[in-house]
């Protein structure tokens, strides 16, 4: 007797579908926040009707909710891919730290998505961090933290407090991102063109080899293999080219 698996072949097509719609949102709410983003336009860009949108999804707020979650899973998922890596505890934690870099610019729509959550958390607003704390944040603090532990019981790394070897090295990533535009304006670079990019996420990594290894030149060796072992992503939003902007003169002092 033949069997058919039409069941699998449907449930791969609505795996797809339900994927789409979620890609789609995120674009949408990063673009216009949960009270700007109109499902139908979501719907529209994913390619599927707003009846089956709202088959899949109950309401605007479990869409947003489902698309946040997905923006967390994606970045935990790839965490632990690497937390797995048979490689040195230091090595580890400087390939997660080259992977947030990359996400937050090749994933525009991820990073924005999250800075307005947490926007909506300092403002004391509804929002949905609490959830994502207890199932993705808070666990993954702790496996990277577990990381570092490793590397400076071992001897790999300095002996200072892993707490803050963590917020420098993610902090750094952070503030980079968050300045562009001030540093865009104050001197005429563009920080977000690709050229930028591949020198400061290079710089990034070259200055924590050397700032949280015992021995510099182990550092030296780590940042290289990952750099190499790394590429730079080809996607999101980038510049090809740094875009002129007015030029700062920083040395224009006459003396009189």
């Amino acid at each position: 007797m033949t069997i058919s698996t039409p069941s699998r072949t449907q449930a791969e097509r609505a795996d797809q579908t339900r994927a789409r719609i979620l890609n789609s949102a995120v674009r949408q709410f990063s673009a216009n926040g949960l009270a700007g983003a109109r499902t139908e336009q979501i719907a529209e860009e994913a390619g599927v009707n707003k009846a089956l949108l709202y088959y899949y999804f109950k309401s605007k707020e479990d869409l947003y909710a489902a698309a946040l979650e997905s923006v967390f899973e994606s970045v935990r998922d790839a965490n632990i891919a690497v937390l797995q890596a048979e490689v040195s505890a230091g090595e580890r934690f400087m390939t997660i730290v080259l992977g947030n870099f990359d996400r937050s610019y090749s994933h525009p729509s991820m990073r924005t998505l999250m800075q307005q959550e947490m926007v909506r958390l300092h403002r004391g607003e509804e929002n949905r961090m609490e959830g994502m704390v207890e199932r993705f944040f808070r666990p993954m603090w702790y496996k990277v933290q577990e990381v570092l532990a490793e590397g400076i019981a071992s001897g790999e790394l300095i002996h200072v407090d892993a707490h803050q070897i963590h917020y420098a090295a993610q902090g750094a990533n952070v503030f980079y991102f968050l300045s562009a535009p001030l540093v865009r304006l104050a001197f005429g670079i563009e920080p977000l063109s690709r050229i930028e990019l591949e020198q400061r996420r290079k710089k990034a990594i070259e200055f924590i080899g050397q700032a949280i290894f015992m021995d510099r030149e182990h550092g030296a060796r780590v940042a290289a293999r990952v750099l190499a072992s790394t590429p730079m992503p080809e996607t999101g939003g980038l510049r090809k080219h740094p875009r002129k902007i007015r030029a700062i003169k920083t040395h224009e002092v006459r003396h009189k």
